[in-house]
């Protein structure tokens, strides 16, 4: 059997984790309990089930060719008791013991993956926090592993495309192709390196978003979650009075949900440009689109207008900033920095993978991505889920992530921070529905 390498950005993502940032994504599934003893037989299912799922059950490993890659392997001694754990937790907010389970880096030496069944004091609900490596998966791939571990749902949609096969002598007549492709990926790399140093002044930036200068100084390894839902209705009913999509009404709320937040911590009005968002793209066509596994990412970079008092206004600064990137494309701009990573040699990876974890304070100041979600209801043991909160990693440096997805007619927010820099997360939450409930007002 061949071996199969990590992708130069599974790669990365997995040289830049430290045990104070792990690189792990995060989704936080409440269910509706199906009967006494739901959390418990949720486990159980969890365990019968993911020995099945090919993804689940292999590791990473070093190799010696080429220096510094790392690649695929099935794990011999595969335990689903190794990641698979039932959790009993004093709170009824899942949320609370959610942080310290994302501060937690994944076990290296096993498939780097976990779910953790959290069994609260209300018999009548219980949750799941799944933690998949960032070099496992990205955020619709994660969704891929975890709808496995599901009941059976309605299939993926899209065509199965066929393998092309490959003649004797056509590499030979692709040659030509290949090169000019080689030369339009090396003026590629020149372009994003050039718009990543134009964008790269941090003006405007809240202390409160940067871990290592925040007011509160901050404890390394700590993670405090909080989750936000939103009606979907209220978001539309905003779109259609300003124009553009949900995704800009959403990146939106955040900014002024992070203008209110500070100012209720009595931090200085925001001034300048603002802190650069990183906004994931996904190269992938969908959920259910055929394609490898890993990672399949590029992204924008968009300031967040703090400074602006009016909503309205911000929504609009927002959408016209989307509306550029889009215009530009995902494979340019100073958001597409993933895709230098296909430039980058194995053993470059390896030595300089906590340099680029550090300096990624230098390429954007806050992480806002988005995870779409199926249109079906997903159940475990006849359980059913009522909601999900996505969670995302914490670069070095920085004391805030925030992940959306929209489920069964509502948006869920799932935000991460530093515990130390931002003790006050549910003060951010309710900001942002102050901010959404500001705008809905204008409009009803």
């Amino acid at each position: 059997m061949a071996t199969e390498h990590l992708s130069p950005l599974d790669l990365a993502f997995w040289r830049i984790e430290s045990a104070a940032h792990p690189m792990h994504l995060g989704a936080l599934a409440v269910f509706t309990a199906g009967g006494p003893g739901a959390a418990e037989h949720a486990a159980e299912l969890i365990a019968a089930r993911c020995p099945a799922v090919p993804g689940l059950r292999r590791r990473i490993h070093d190799v010696l060719l080429p220096f510094g890659a790392a690649a695929w392997s099935p794990d011999p001694g595969f335990d689903p008791a190794r990641h698979v754990f039932l959790v009993r937790t004093g709170s009824p907010d899942p949320h609370t013991a959610a942080g310290p389970l994302m501060a937690r880096p994944l076990d290296r030496e096993l498939p780097p993956w976990e779910a953790h069944v959290l069994a609260g004091p209300d018999p009548g609900s219980f949750a799941v926090l799944f933690k998949f490596h960032h070099a496992l998966a990205d955020g619709l791939g994660a969704l891929a592993l975890a709808a496995c571990l599901f009941d059976e749902g309605p299939p993926p949609r899209g065509p199965v495309r066929p393998v092309p096969q490959q003649c004797p002598g056509s590499a030979l007549r692709r040659l030509p192709g290949v090169l000019a492709a080689r030369v339009q990926d090396v003026g590629q790399a020149l372009e994003i390196g050039a718009a990543v140093a134009r964008a790269g002044l941090p003006l405007g930036v809240p202390p409160a978003l940067t871990a290592g200068l925040a007011a509160r100084p901050a404890r390394p390894g700590t993670r405090a979650i909080a989750g936000l839902a939103l009606d979907l209705d209220e978001v539309n009913l905003i779109r259609k009075a300003a124009g553009g999509t949900v995704n800009d009404v959403l990146i939106a709320l955040v900014a002024g949900g992070l203008r209110r937040w500070l100012a209720g911590r009595g931090d200085p009005v925001p001034q300048g440009a603002g802190p650069r968002a990183l906004i994931p793209v996904s190269r992938r066509r969908g959920p259910g689109a055929p394609g490898r596994a890993g990672n399949r990412l590029s992204g924008y970079v968009l300031r967040l207008p703090l400074a602006e008092p009016d909503p309205w206004r911000r929504l609009g600064s927002v959408r016209r900033g989307m509306d550029r990137n889009k215009d530009a494309g995902p494979a340019r701009g100073a958001g597409a920095v993933a895709l230098l990573a296909d430039h980058v040699h194995p053993l470059g990876h390896r030595l300089g993978g906590p340099l680029v974890a550090q300096a990624a304070r230098l390429l954007f100041d806050i992480l806002v991505t988005s995870v779409p979600l199926p249109g079906f209801t997903f159940t475990l043991g006849g359980s059913r889920v009522r909601s999900v909160y996505p969670l995302a990693p914490l670069a070095p440096g920085q004391s805030l992530a925030v992940a959306v997805s929209t489920y069964k007619g509502t948006v869920h927010y799932g935000l991460v921070a530093d515990g130390g820099a931002v003790p006050d997360l549910d003060a951010l939450a309710a900001a942002l529905r102050a901010e959404l409930d500001a705008l809905v007002r204008e409009v009803s």
